[in-house]
């Protein structure tokens, strides 16, 4: 990854038969850490008592043994969260929740309801009041208002997914129940499984369930709203739509490599990925090198199909989550080498391969560079597992706008020359495709091109499409 993205975040419900789902909670978003580092929480329901929990941080900091013990309940959802909408302050921690005249209502969202602002202004007109900045409580209090129309949890949760625009992965909790709710087009990944010895388990990824022991069942279609109580797990369907559109950068960067979405392994995506990468941008060579951990599965398969020998040319610092972003370039230089450092007695006098999964501004891309050329790399040749990124992201990555984007203003060999590479080579869009194994008409990839599969003002649609009520 050339630079740290966001995005917003990861999801988790869990129903027992008996006994607390916080503890599975807890390691469920553990292994979603890498989804969000920003805030953690926990919501979970017992005997008619609501309890939550949520903090700063990450997981590990945010619940403590004794927290943990707090929570008691036999059901219960968890999030952790990257700011896209609404800023990083407790207050906009999740899960959201809320009381309602049919219980409490908790509520964690993976994605971004793009009209969210409309939404706010058009019920502040109508005397609402919100305590967060989030589209998140936006959400949660469009559907307390539904549910109290409706009196119907399903009818209530129906009725307001007719009323976003954007996308979302959502773990909810009404009252007992725990639903698992998936946008029309599928852009963010939700899956359910099985737990052992009974009950269920709804999170983001695959490998969620895996840490939890259970046995995975299925992804959630596009537009489901799966109901979970401890008598089993009911489907509430969509109508059929022939739209959708999963979001290519989960394959290329941000689900881990040994989740499964959708029926594919990422991590088989990724080789793919830089198999073709090879195959399209070939180059002479004495190794190839990944920017870890993010570019390590592309740079495998580029080494395998281009028949380079591949070498960990860069160490990364697994001990340091964030950094300070500091002035000055001195700064700034030592802000990288925190994270990253070259290997001199494997880069000294080779010609180095460089993969990465993407390039977004180019600066930390050039900085990794040059740390390579001064550990003695004789020439460095970037390649690249995805297109050029052109446009933001509207729909839960935090994407900077168009002008910080490197590649929406400059030609490839302007970039190979900002960022100081012998050559440089992106995946081309066929093969990025080709590599996912979905089509392209059911991929979203707006961050590409600059078509987008829902309306965003002052941006193109990719075409006229009918969402499922």
């Amino acid at each position: 990854m050339e630079m740290e993205r966001k995005e917003k975040c990861g999801v988790a419900g869990v129903v027992l038969p008996a006994g607390h789902a916080a503890p599975l909670l807890y390691y469920a978003l553990m292994a979603l850490q890498h989804r969000g580092q920003e805030s953690a929480g926990i919501v979970v329901h017992d005997a008619g008592a609501t309890r939550a929990h949520r903090g700063m941080g990450l997981v590990e900091n945010v619940f403590s043994p004794e927290v943990l013990a707090r929570l008691t309940g036999s059901r219960g959802i968890g999030h952790v969260r990257y700011s896209t909408t609404g800023g990083s302050v407790i207050e906009n921690a999740q899960p959201v929740l809320v009381s309602s005249a049919f219980g409490d209502i908790s509520l964690g969202h993976n994605g971004d309801i793009a009209n969210s602002r409309e939404l706010r202004e058009s019920l502040q007109a109508k005397g609402w009041a919100f305590l967060s900045t989030t589209d998140s409580e936006v959400a949660v209090r469009m559907l307390a208002n539904a549910l109290a129309e409706t009196k119907d949890p399903v009818r209530a949760i129906r009725r307001t997914m007719g009323e976003w625009t954007g996308s979302y992965s959502l773990a909810l909790m009404i009252g007992d129940t725990v639903y698992a709710v998936r946008d029309p087009l599928g852009i963010k990944p939700l899956c359910y499984g099985e737990l052992p010895g009974g009950g269920f388990v709804a999170a983001s990824e695959s490998v969620a369930l895996d840490i939890l022991g259970a046995t995975f069942v299925r992804d959630l279609a596009p537009g489901e709203i799966l109901e979970i109580g401890t008598a089993g797990v009911k489907s509430h369907a969509p109508a059929a739509s022939k739209e959708k559109a999963h979001c290519q950068f989960e394959y290329v960067y941000f689900a881990r490599a040994d989740s499964v979405i959708d029926g594919r392994h990422v991590y088989d995506v990724r080789m793919r990925l830089g198999e073709i990468l090879a195959k399209e941008a070939p180059v002479s060579a004495d190794i190839v090198t990944a920017v870890p951990d993010s570019g390590r599965t592309h740079a495998l398969g580029f080494a395998q199909a281009a028949g380079i020998p591949f070498a960990e040319g860069l160490m990364k610092n697994r001990y340091v989550h964030r950094t300070f972003i500091m002035p000055g370039q001195e700064h700034r230089q030592v802000g990288v080498k925190l994270k990253l450092n070259a290997v001199p007695s494997v880069v000294k006098g080779k010609r180095v391969v460089l993969v990465d999964d993407s390039i977004v501004r180019g600066t930390t891309m050039r900085r990794i560079v040059q740390m390579l050329r001064d550990a003695g790399a004789r020439e460095v040749h970037v390649r690249i597992g995805s297109p050029p990124i052109k446009s933001p992201c509207y729909l839960g990555i935090d994407m900077p706008t168009r002008e910080e984007l490197v590649a929406s203003s400059k030609s490839i060999p302007e970039i190979a020359a900002m960022i100081g590479a012998d050559s440089l080579a992106y995946l081309s869009e066929k093969g990025l495709v080709e590599a996912i194994g979905i089509q392209k008409r059911d991929l979203c990839l707006g961050c590409l091109t600059g078509e987008y599969p829902v309306k965003i003002p002052g941006e193109k649609v990719r075409g006229p499409q009918e969402l499922p009520a």
